[in-house]
């Protein structure tokens, strides 16, 4: 595949790489939340799941204002992400230290998609996309809510009866 050679062009392909991403974390988060044993916890996985659903659905309205099919393009950045959040799994005996390795493991997925939507956000501002701006705006605002939940978990409860 050639390198797109314009800004709408590495837009539309940075969306099909997210839109791949978020299709794998709905598959991986039905595991992270039957992994983690804190109940807090566990509903976080069990929120953010429903929420990944909304998130795909607003990246198709995207993809569909722009006059585009929806597309997957392989995000082997977050296949890479998952991959270890898995290996996590099956590597920490412990209760509680799983549960601080599994924020740790969904935090970093938080942050790519933090970086990643706001990218997209950014370009579509630049492009004159406003409407697709906020679209992705809204996403955005819920990883960032969803990460600083993560924390607080991890911050007020996990982390400390880790061993």
């Amino acid at each position: 595949m050639a390198s797109p050679k314009t800004l709408h062009a590495m837009f539309v392909e940075e969306l099909q790489d997210l839109y791949d991403a978020e299709h794998q974390i709905v598959e991986a988060l039905p595991d992270m939340q039957k992994a983690a044993t804190n109940r807090e916890l566990t509903s976080a996985f069990k929120d953010h799941l429903s929420q990944t659903e909304q998130h795909i659905s607003r990246l198709e309205q995207v993809f569909e204002s722009l006059g585009e099919t929806p597309k997957r393009k392989a995000c082997k950045g977050m296949k890479g992400l998952l991959t270890e959040g898995k290996e996590i799994v099956k590597e920490v005996n412990d209760k509680e230290t799983l549960d601080a390795a599994l924020i740790a493991s969904a935090q970093k997925v938080e942050h790519y998609e933090i970086s990643a939507y706001g990218t997209l956000r950014t370009w579509a501002q630049t492009m004159g996309h406003d409407k697709e701006a906020q679209i992705l705006e809204q996403t955005l605002n819920e990883e960032s809510r969803t990460d600083v939940r993560l924390s607080q978990i991890a911050e007020s409860r996990v982390n400390a009866k880790a061993r």
